[in-house]
């Protein structure tokens, strides 16, 4: 989704493709240019094209050679095997792309060639229960790519979609009344959500009584009675007041702004069913009026259907969610949706989507993209739970993450004054939650381990904040300001500096990567590798000791290098400390 400045492999590829063009004699030839493990690049583009035209891959190699488009950019170039073409890119050629790369704002990511509207659905907390840590990945990977859309230059549409409706609320809104408003506001100011919803259902199942007006109460909302509506926007409220403070200790962009619960969609949902019914979709089952949309079969291999209207005549779940498709296309104008939500849910949303497609919703240039992720398990690898076996609470989670983190600042830094160590402490425990989620593949589960997360080396967020803030000690100690540096010509001659620059300049590709499948773990990768390619080079060539001019080419590479690690952890929604 983004475009490329800088990228050695992709300028390589831009070079390369008018040859490959005319060699092939039509538009479609691709160089295909990857990494090599025995060189810095490898063309293998040859082998294809000679099968499409008859001839040798070897003299369709020899050919892209001899047109000269790689002289100024490589030292060494050879034709290996049955038609792979070897690269080694020139020092002088990666130094001069190295001071593109650090005279550019934006590191050399381009904004992206075609802009989009982008809904976001992510997070989603239901009113009166608690954030867990289940609403922790969607809430910090939908921020991620919130942040990193958004920095590509595209329209982001944040959309935090609460459980705000519903059978539930009956109960919910008479048990408010029966304890008082104040009581319950200071309840869930003390993020007891759970006592809450757990005291109103227990009321729910014990007392016939408060049964009946539990379902009086739920008719009365979805008659939008004003006296009814008043306190289910009371009790809503409360609750998104809780959740800012969630929002605020995890440190992700969502506001009161972009909350869009169900309530939102219901005056839609007759719409919907009126479309589906025009369209000659709805069928009868069992009394619902459903859709079955084709190549979905229950495990008989029975059509599955997507149920819109019960038997009893009321809108279902799906039908929601095809309000909000509905929506998000023909109000907000999106032509992509990201729904940022547990694995569990992807024939639901396939099934969603497919109907979207048959009434005519869900149109090409339009997407509708399911970001699926897997769950946060214990050291029993199943679900976390506390110690009760209750869900663990995702505050409780944020509040113990910046405790042991402090803990270990003032083990490894015991001279950092308090305010600094709390501080410092924040951005080390959130980070670590965060990135521990973040580098994971998102389909796949993984275990929640303190330890791991919270140390300074490995695949770490402490591990990459900390080399941030080494080489901001780097200047402090040198009494020099970074800026200073920029536009210092930068200069390679060790190995370590050769394979930092390269790192360096693959910056735009790995967010590409990222956004091609909506996989933060493939920026997190590439973080870590920048932080061990950067100790390498910090290891084996010397900075403040080296002479002019090639000390103040490596303070600029310095400089690139924690720029690019800010950066890069800041679209994960990561702190980078300059000092810890």
């Amino acid at each position: 989704m983004a475009g490329t400045v800088a990228d050695p492999l992709s300028l390589v590829a831009e070079l390369l493709e008018p040859v490959f063009r005319e060699i092939a004699g039509r538009d479609d030839a691709d160089p295909v240019v990857r990494p090599s493990d025995r060189a810095d690049a490898q063309v293998n583009g040859a082998l294809p094209l000679a099968k499409q035209i008859g001839t040798n891959p070897r003299e369709v190699a020899q050919r892209v050679l001899d047109s000269g488009v790689l002289q100024a950019v490589c030292s060494n170039v050879e034709i290996a095997g049955p038609g792979f073409i070897n690269l080694t890119f020139d020092d002088a050629w990666l130094a001069t792309q190295l001071d593109v790369v650090a005279a550019d704002d934006r590191l050399g990511v381009a904004p992206a060639t075609r802009t989009r509207t982008v809904v976001v659905d992510y997070s989603a907390p239901n009113v009166a229960k608690e954030m867990h840590v289940g609403h922790l990945r969607s809430t910090v990977i939908g921020d991620a790519l919130v942040r990193t859309l958004e920095f590509l230059g595209h329209t982001v549409v944040r959309e935090n979609h609460i459980g705000d409706w519903g059978r539930p609320f009956g109960m919910l809104i008479e048990h408010l009344l029966d304890i008082g408003e104040d009581v319950a506001a200071q309840g869930m100011r003390q993020g007891d959500l759970d006592g809450f919803y757990k005291a109103a259902n227990a009321k729910f199942t014990d007392d016939p009584a408060f049964q009946e007006r539990a379902r009086e109460r739920v008719v009365m909302l979805q008659a939008y009675d004003p006296g009814t509506i008043e306190i289910w926007q009371r009790l809503v409220t409360m609750s998104n007041e809780y959740f800012t403070l969630v929002y605020g200790q995890l440190g992700v962009l969502l506001t009161d702004g972009d909350l869009a619960g169900e309530s939102r969609y219901q005056s839609l949902m007759p719409e919907v069913y009126e479309r589906l019914d025009a369209a000659g979709l709805l069928r009868d089952s069992d009394g619902a009026k459903v859709v079955f949309p084709p190549g979905f079969t229950n495990r008989d291999n029975e059509p599955l259907p997507l149920i819109v209207k019960s038997s009893a005549g009321a809108f279902m779940y799906a039908t929601s969610d095809l309000a909000c498709v509905l929506d998000r296309v023909e109000r907000v104008g999106a032509d992509l949706l990201l729904y940022v939500v547990g694995a569990p849910q992807a024939q639901h949303f396939n099934m969603v989507f497919e109907v979207c497609r048959m009434v005519g919703i869900l149109e090409p240039p339009v997407e509708a993209v399911h970001v699926a992720f897997g769950n946060v398990l214990g050291d029993d690898k199943k679900m976390l739970r506390s110690r009760s076996g209750d869900a663990v609470k995702l505050i409780a989670l944020l509040d113990e993450a910046v405790e042991r983190a402090s803990a270990a600042i003032e083990e490894k830094n015991p001279d950092l004054d308090s305010d600094a160590r709390a501080a410092v402490a924040r951005q080390i425990g959130i980070g670590a939650v965060k990135y521990a989620d973040l580098s994971t593949d998102r389909v796949r589960d993984y275990i929640f381990d303190w330890d791991r997360m919270l140390a300074f080396d490995g695949n770490t967020a402490p591990y990459l904040q900390y080399a941030h803030a080494r080489i901001c000690s780097i200047f402090r100690r040198a009494g020099i300001e970074r800026e200073s540096v920029r536009g210092m010509p930068m200069s390679i001659a060790q190995p370590q500096e050769r394979a930092l620059a390269q790192r360096l300049l693959a910056y735009p590709s790995a967010i590409d990567e990222m956004m091609a499948s909506y996989s933060p773990n493939k920026l997190a990768n590439y973080l870590f590798d920048l932080a061990q390619d950067f100790t390498a080079f910090y290891e084996h060539c010397p900075v403040m000791k080296a002479d002019e001019p090639v000390r103040s080419s490596r303070l600029a590479v310095c400089d690139l290098t924690a720029r690019t690690m800010s950066h890069g952890l800041g679209l994960l929604g990561i702190a980078a400390p300059d000092a810890m």
